[in-house]
């Protein structure tokens, strides 16, 4: 099973934070690049404990869709999000917050297998890693320039 742990800061309380994280609106301005959208379950707002969306996009070439479902969920301290149905054999995301004085901690940690065994610990090795985290890195940059400006405004209110 492979592994992404990433820790951003961001000068913003940690309820601005947690509520850009699980917004669908945001979610989709992050992934434009990729053409991502949300096409079944909660496809705008806030997303909630028990609840799903499936996400349509184009990754590495391939238009590709993943249901993912939150399975826990206590705000503001943190919530997971688990694969349903998609390309990875699993997919397990932890969303924790830490509030400090000058801000929140975003401490995302990223569990995943991909199927097919061996080729697909060599498929994580090689690149499949490497390319998440990039896209981890530029889903918090935009986490980021909404909750530290007044763009947090556009899109919880």
């Amino acid at each position: 099973m492979a592994k992404i742990h990433l820790t951003t800061l961001i000068n913003a309380p940690v309820e601005r934070v947690f509520d850009l994280s699980r917004s669908i609106n945001l979610h989709r301005i992050a992934f434009s690049s990729k053409d991502e959208k949300a096409i079944e379950g909660i496809t705008t707002g806030l997303i909630n404990e028990n609840e799903t969306v499936t996400w349509q996009a184009k990754h590495l070439y391939k238009v590709r869709k993943i249901k993912t479902k939150i399975t826990s969920m206590n705000f503001p301290d943190h919530f997971i999000v688990q694969m349903v149905h998609g390309d990875f054999k699993s997919f397990r995301h932890e969303h924790h917050f830490k509030p400090i004085d000058n801000g929140t901690f975003l401490i995302d940690i990223i569990e995943f297998e991909s199927p097919y065994g061996i080729i697909g610990q060599l498929t994580n090795q090689l690149f499949l890693t490497s390319y998440l985290h990039q896209l981890l890195l530029h889903r918090n940059e935009v986490i980021k320039q909404y909750a530290e400006s007044s763009k947090w405004k556009a899109i919880l209110i």
